[in-house]
């Protein structure tokens, strides 16, 4: 058939002109292509040069420059546009289907303007981008002229009796109202931007974001079609395939969604609820309405997105109903013809009664709708991430003004507030989420039942009332669940505190050979957590089971009562596949139902958390009230007076201090001296203004500018909030606790000032940090605090002060710096710290001390007593005016006076030898080992990363086939197969329902049209058998759901359980020397978050994976087997399928890292903040701290941000291919039907499994990729799973040991050289000696000397390579290491006490009788504490034994080391923490009641040893001298002499 513009048949009016050119239709028609002709030949060549010159811009960014106005307008308007051009020409073909001749003119047109409008839009987009307005006239033009033609051809219907019924004459009206629009919004452009027509064009600059190309996140920059398929997103995910994405790679966030915008915006939405509710500000309510004041516009959006979506849904069901009646109507009606023109012209029902166009329209439904459902997704997420970091920021700023005594009085701990930042903010960020469902769903709720009743009638309301009947069921399951994991949590906390203690004790418990006792406890704490860990597992498998199973009844009750209760209703498969499909949308609301009513319970909640919080007290507010004017007569040579000071912690307490008066005076060292508990502390914090005052002034001088840089001073830069306190410049202040920032030893001590290599230099030298940092693996590189290394207390403390010193204050206080440094170390800062660096440059220094004997370089001394001041002046006016504390004073300090000056001057001259010597002493070569090892491995690891970078990409890409080959091989192999087989079976069986359903329906209307009945009831048709069937099948997959779901959660609870106890021996049995290389943090957290994922997690993973997966396979077997066709085309998708998710899941796992690695340091900032309050407050910086977490929630919420739009990408793009998907299918099944007689059920099946596909391909691939992460945790576990053992088995069986060996305690050492692992240096070299039964051996030397190493030794915890150790005749390398260990007592530096009870900490083994504990407490001093507890030996001890004091704990070791009765005790610097009486208790004890036994003592300080029978002196890991102590002192040169004379 030939083809012609105006048709070819010669009758045709087409060619008529007698009324006039513009009464001729296909004239007019013709006349309507010029417009689109004239725009495609204009902007061709300059969209092509346009595009050339692309190549040459360099920012990034003005590339998604949007500037011109009524820019969104515009394209809402073109893709309007376009979906109304394509229903023209539908029209146009679907009309000329009803000529005999093709007429060109009915879809020509229509296809030009469809083009044309595509390049439109394309053009505009290149002429904004690249800002060149001039060339928009041509657009002007286009739309003028299109407009006029439209309007032309619209006049020209009217004028000719064409009206409303015809579809063509509704669509030429629409157009031209679109062009008239599209005309204005073009004039709209002129009139504002005035590029034509006017002299002067107005000048626009992007916006600050757009300038800024650190800027990488352009959602809310781009223009629509980017927004809403999140194309810009395209170039970040090829990048992040070929390299690993960091903070780097995802730059800054745009300044709208900065935590300090949404701050600014949250904290006036809260001014303005204060104002309003004067009497009670910061209740919930208002915190509700600032909410929603601050965030809740864009909430709407996303409401009206959400509705919009779901809404669109029901054009499935609707359109595969038209489909099958249309394919089902096998005598198609035929219509007369409405002929005008010469041409046949349609109405609207004719037209929608078109298969083909049905399938189209479903086609674009389906994209309107997952677009828009995206779009619902990314605005309520992006708000929730918005709403999380603005009530950060306000919950940061809180607490900087917090008060101290709410902190110390435990009103509010430190883990609560962490609680209130990583679990309320979340909870509200998810409810914001959540929000949109709230009223969407009774919208899709009703829409859905009305369109139920208007298919299926009455029978309608009895499926939907099974849905809403189970909703309650569903919902009890729900609360259920959560309650299981309640509980399970507080069993996994309790096996966490196991774990915890036992990994902090490991050393002693393998010294004292108790492993298996803490094992067994961590054991039966996971026994309980397993039992609760079931619960939970049986009502998820319940919950997953109800999901399957509820649609499945609600069908089968409503078409069985359909079919045999209103049997006069139609059971066509238009009728059952609709009303399937409705059930299957119906479900959808109820499911989230629950989450949606637990998430806003718990937000609920969280608000009254907030809202409590918010109004809790803070610092300075009485203060304010009563001040009188600063400075009031301070002279100006005291730095800070207080005047009859009254100050108390609690509000309504007692004065904790009483009738202070003091100066302080500038630019002289202050000390401040009293017994423990007198206030000194206390005093220090009233002087900085922590303290609550109850009366009195604080004055501080502050024309004092700052020592070098005059900061703090200018009161320009004050903010309001901080008036008060604001008049005194900041003071650098070390606590009594020292507080570290998680951060470089270099970082803690520079702490944001500027580096001054002389100065930090000076300072590490002055605090003796110098050998310490030699020690650390990175030098003062390595990361210490909560997250990093662990510090002694000493080092902690040092690293405190070192700040102080170093910061360029003119204030320092510094509370007891000495109490954990030993009496070198405090000698050494006090001459070279405290007097050089501080007195000496006239900083004014306020210093809290025990040790006296440093009065005597005070310029002024404040004592203390009970909360009072007792006297106050210089040593000599005490003298003068308190003889007799003066007295005390010399008495305690232990020397004449004279003497202690005698002994500075000698101390100075001898300081630069001191060094010498210490330095030589500290010499690295101890410690090489450990900074070797980790050279090896950095070197190691190293070497990977230079590895080419595609081969690197090429792994990212790889899914961890091995973790989740051991995770599945965990399961056993009874197990495996029968999880396989149930999840196969389960989805045969609903392919099988399905397939029925359509046979059913078929053979229904087949009967129906065949049989031609002479009474109604003789044909009717039989439903019974079909209806038993379907019944049966039904049933069946009801139960295989519920199998399926329980044989998953079994499998995840078997992999828990075993994987757990295979880690918890591997750790147990592990060497001292993994514990010493692995940080703890890093096992815990294998204890602690990846079993969290595999226990709870990582079943429901694998179950939604499982299913989403057999769902789509069996959706495209079902389609392909219906139409063959249709596996063409399934060939491209699934190539397009499998680049989109290999490139997601790459990116997405990237993200989800950053995202779970930004929000760590996040959550320490708050909890580092909140033990430092005082120190960051002191030092007045609460700004830098402010501004450090604005970067730190930002680098967090744009990572959240990037994963979010990541998955909104993957998600828009699968829900594309599923639209593809159900386009091919229809087209392919209709084509197939009318051809073939395919059935009309078979029809209505595949498109019902089409539209499943587009349900269930993004959530494969987003199942796919959380799997691979969560498999993680599996690859983690595994690692550590290859840790090799202790060798525990001896060469001497049980047989050959005596049974009470080592009876003597003879102990010989032979040519012993002993080394930490096998890659390292000796720490031991040739040692030898022998120890006789019964003695006490001191063993001294410096640190790193190889002293404890010694020790270790006889424990076999170090690698013996060389020599032997022979106790009481037998090599201890022959015993079997529990027998060793269980032989001998140890009592170690650190004192380690359990939580349980004071029986358990002496006798865990329950060996001993009451009588024999209650001596070994005796003897240790602890009898009449222990006998003041209640429950006495059985009272409780808490975690690591704090409440104990140090000295006590020590005590509780030895008492332990006793309880033993082994003939050998090694201490291993036990003395080291303990003050001095506590100790000659301890030596008494030492020789009384370990007089029989061989007492082996490693001395910190070395006058505890001067009483043994012999001294080792020790360097560098071989012995230097070995004799009595007498005789070593009697040596003028010897070592030990000249140990001893330091120590004095």
């Amino acid at each position: 058939m030939s083809l012609a513009f105006c048709g070819n048949d010669n009758t045709s009016l087409a060619y008529n002109v007698d009324k006039g050119v513009l009464n001729n239709g296909c004239f007019v028609d013709a006349l309507n292509v010029v417009p689109h002709v004239f725009l495609l030949f204009i902007t061709f060549p300059i969209l092509f040069i346009g595009w050339g010159s692309q190549s040459s811009k360099v920012h990034i960014h003005h590339s998604t420059w949007l500037h011109f106005p009524g820019h969104n307008l515009r394209w809402i308007l073109t893709f309007i546009l376009l979906f109304v051009l394509v229903c023209e020409i539908a029209e146009g073909i679907v009309s000329d289907g009803f000529s005999k001749t093709h007429h060109l003119h009915l879809y020509m047109p229509a296809v030009m303007a469809f083009l044309a409008a595509v390049t439109s839009i394309v053009y505009y987009h290149n002429i904004e981008t690249s800002n060149f307005p001039k060339l928009l006239i041509a657009l002007l033009v286009y739309w003028m002229l299109t407009f006029i033609t439209k309007t032309i051809k619209f006049f020209k219907f009217c004028d000719n009796g064409v009206g409303f019924n015809q579809l063509r004459f509704c669509l030429t009206g629409l157009l031209a109202i679109l062009y008239g629009m599209l005309l204005a919004v073009e004039i709209n452009v002129i009139r504002l931007r005035r590029y034509v027509f006017y002299k002067y064009p107005k000048e626009v600059k992007p916006p600050e974001d757009l300038q800024d190309l650190g800027v990488r996140f352009l959602q809310p920059f781009v223009n629509l079609l980017s927004k809403g398929t999140y194309w810009w997103m395209n170039t970040f995910i090829k990048t992040a395939h070929k390299k690993p994405i960091d903070l780097k790679a995802i730059g800054k966030l745009p300044i709208a969604m900065r935590a300090i915008t949404n701050y600014i915006l949250l904290n006036e939405a809260f001014e303005a609820q204060k104002s309003k509710s004067s009497p009670c500000p910061g209740g919930s309510k208002s915190i509700w309405y600032a909410l929603c004041q601050a965030f809740g516009r864009p909430l709407i959006l996303s409401s009206i997105f959400r509705i919009l979506a779901d809404i669109l849904g029901f054009a499935g069901p609707l359109c595969i109903s038209g489909i099958v009646h249309h394919i089902s109507l096998e005598n198609k009606t035929f219509h007369p013809r409405v002929i005008f023109f010469g041409v046949s012209f349609i109405s609207s029902q004719e037209f929608l009664a078109n298969a083909y166009v049905l399938a189209v329209l479903l086609f674009f439904a389906l994209l309107l709708q997952r677009t828009f459902l995206q779009a619902s997704y990314y605005v309520a997420i992006e708000t929730g991430i918005n709403l999380r970091g603005a009530i950060q920021t306000k919950i940061y700023s809180k607490i900087m003004h917090l008060s101290t005594s709410n902190m110390s009085m435990g009103e509010m701990t430190s883990g609560q507030i962490c609680n209130l930042v990583a679990i309320d903010t979340n909870q509200m960020m998810w409810f914001f989420f959540l929000c949109p469902n709230l009223w969407a769903m009774p919208v899709q709720i009703i829409i859905g039942v009305i369109l139920l009743y208007y298919i299926l009638g009455i029978s309608a309301f009895i499926g939907a009332a099974v849905i809403i009947v189970l909703a309650p069921v569903q919902y009890f399951v729900a609360t259920k669940l959560s309650q299981a994991q309640r509980s399970t949590l507080e069993y996994s906390n309790e096996r966490l505190k196991k774990t915890n203690e036992m990994l902090r004790g490991i050393k002693l418990l393998k010294l004292y050979s108790w492993e298996h006792i803490f094992h067994g406890s961590v054991e039966e704490t996971r026994q309980k957590e397993m039992t609760s860990l079931k619960a939970f597992a049986l009502y998820t498998s319940i919950s997953i089971f109800m999901n399957a199973a509820i649609p499945m009844a609600a069908v089968l009750i409503t078409f069985v009562v359909h079919v045999h209760l209103l049997s006069h209703d139609d059971f066509s498969p238009a009728v059952a596949f609709a009303s399937l499909s409705l059930f299957h949308i119906l479900v959808t609301p109820l499911f989230l139902l629950s989450s949606v009513v637990r998430s806003t319970v718990k937000a609920l909640v969280s608000v009254q958390k907030l809202s409590e919080f918010f109004s809790s007290e803070e610092i300075g507010e009485e203060t304010d009230k009563c001040q009188p004017s600063i400075k009031a007569g301070i002279p100006n040579k005291y730095q800070a007076v207080i005047t009859n000071g009254f100050f108390t912690w609690t509000p309504d307490g007692s004065p904790t201090l009483s009738n202070i008066d003091i100066r302080i005076p500038q630019g002289q060292l202050t000390m401040i001296v009293g017994q423990v508990g007198c206030g000194k502390s206390s005093l220090l914090l009233a002087t900085l203004g922590e303290m609550q005052k109850i009366s009195g002034d604080v004055y501080w001088n502050s024309s004092v500018p700052d020592s070098e840089t005059g900061e703090d001073v200018s009161p320009e830069k004050e903010t309001a909030v901080d008036a008060e306190i604001r008049r005194r410049g900041a003071v650098a202040y070390a606590s009594q606790k020292p507080w570290l920032l998680n951060a470089t030893v270099e970082e803690n001590i520079t702490f944001e000032s500027s580096f001054n290599k002389q100065k930090y230099k000076a300072i590490i030298d002055a605090c003796s940090l110098q050998p310490d940092i030699d020690i650390l693996p990175h030098g003062d590189q390595t990361q210490i605090g909560e997250r990093g290394i662990n510090l002694s207390g000493g080092q902690r403390q040092r690293i405190s002060v070192a700040r102080a010193l170093y910061q360029q204050t003119s204030v320092v206080f510094l509370d007891d710096p000495f109490s954990a440094l030993d009496i070198h170390l405090s000698d050494h800062l006090m001459q070279e710290g405290i007097l050089k660096m501080l007195r000496d440059n006239k900083r004014t220094t306020v210093l809290v001390t025990h040790k006296l004997q440093y009065l005597p370089h005070a310029d002024w001394i404040i004592a203390m007593k009970d909360g009072t001041i007792q006297r106050e002046g210089t040593l000599k006016d005490i003298q003068i005016s308190d003889p007799e504390l003066y007295e005390h004073w010399k008495t305690l300090m232990n020397r004449q006076d004279q003497e202690l000056e005698k002994e500075i001057i000698i101390d100075s001259k001898t300081t630069g030898e001191r060094k010498n010597i210490k330095r030589s002493m500290y010499s690295r070569d101890a410690f090489l080992g450990d900074d070797e090892e980790d050279e090896v491995e950095e070197l190691s690891e190293s070497d990977d990363d230079d590895d080419n970078l595609s081969s690197l990409s090429h792994q990212r890409a790889k899914l961890p086939w091995k973790a989740c080959g051991k995770y599945l091989s965990s399961a056993g192999f009874l197990l495996l197969p029968l999880l396989v087989f149930s999840q196969f079976l389960k989805h045969s069986v609903m392919v099988a329902i399905d397939f029925w359903l359509a046979k059913w329906t078929s053979d229904a209307i087949g009967n129906a049209s065949a049989t031609n009945c002479v009474r109604g009831q003789d044909c009717r048709f039989d439903h019974s058998s079909y209806s038993m069937v379907f019944s049966i099948l039904s049933c069946f997959g009801i139960i295989m759901c519920l199998a399926s779901s329980i044989a998953v959660e079994w499998t995840g609870l078997r992999v828990a359980k075993k994987l757990h106890t295979s880690l918890l021996n591997a750790i147990i049995l592990a060497p001292m020397r993994f514990f010493e290389t692995t940080p703890l943090g890093s096992i815990l957290n294998r204890f602690s978050a990846d079993f969290n994922t595999i226990d709870q997690h990582m079943p429901a993973t694998l179950e939604c994976l499982s299913r989403s997966t057999l769902l789509c396979v069996s959706a495209l077997a079902v389609i392909s087997f219906v139409t063959p066709i249709f596996m063409i085309s399934l060939v491209p998708l699934a190539i397009i399928c499998y680049f989109i998710q290999k490139y997601f899941r790459v990116a997405s796992r990237d993200l989800q890292q950053l995202e779970d690695s930004t929000q760590l340091p996040l959550l320490s900032h708050f909890s580092e903040t909140v033990e430092g309050l005082t120190t960051i407050r002191a030092f007045r910086y609460e700004g830098r701290f402010q501004q450090k977490l604005l970067e730190l929630t930002d680098s967090n919420n744009i990572a959240s941000l990037f994963l979010t739009a990541a998955n909104r990408w993957l998600e828009v793009r699968m829900e594309y291919i599923g639209a593809c998907v159900v386009l091919v299918a229809a087209v392919a099944s209709i084509m197939d039907s009318l051809a073939n007689e395919l059935s009309p059920g078979l029809v209505g099946l595949g498109l019902i499994y089409a539209l499943m596909v587009s349900n269930y391909l993004n959530w494969m691939v987003r199942n796919l990729s959380d799997m691979e992460i969560q498999l993680g945790a599996v690859k983690r576990i595994n690692g550590l799973l290859k840790t090799e053992p202790e060798n525990y088995k001896g060469l001497l069986s049980p047989s050959q040991i005596p049974q009470n060996w080592p009876e003597s305690g003879e102990i010989q050492i032979q040519n012993l050289s002993v080394r930490y692992d096998s890659t390292l240096k000796p720490v031991l070299k040739h040692v030898n000696a022998h120890i006789t039964p019964g003695q006490k051996i001191g063993i001294c030397g410096r640190t790193g000397s190889g002293k404890s190493s010694f020790s270790l030794a006889f424990f076999r915890m170090v690698d013996t390579f060389q020599g032997r150790i022979i106790i009481d005749g037998i090599d201890i390398a022959k015993l079997p290491l529990q027998t060793l260990r269980s032989r001998l007592s140890i009592i170690l530096q650190d004192p380690i006490l359990f939580s349980g009870t004071i029986r358990f900490n002496l006798d865990p083994e329950n060996k001993c009788t009451d009588s024999m504990l209650w001596e070994a407490l005796e003897i240790a001093q602890l009898k009449p504490v222990v006998k003041a507890l209640p429950g006495g030996i059985d009272a409780s001890v808490t975690e690591g034994g704090e409440n104990f004091s140090v000295g006590q704990r020590q005590l509780f070791c030895l008492a332990r080391a006793f309880v033993r009765k082994s003939s050998i005790l090694i201490m291993d610097e036990a003395t080291a923490s303990i003050d001095m009486a506590t100790e000659n208790i301890l030596q008494r004890v030492v020789m009384t009641a370990f007089d029989d036994r061989t007492v082996v003592t490693i001395a910190h300080r070395v006058h505890t040893i001067l009483n043994a029978d012999m001294v080792i002196v020790m360097k560098r890991g071989a012995i230097m001298e070995y004799d009595k102590p007498e005789l070593l002192l009697e040596q003028e040169n010897s070592m030990f002499a000249s140990y001893v004379q330091a120590d004095k």
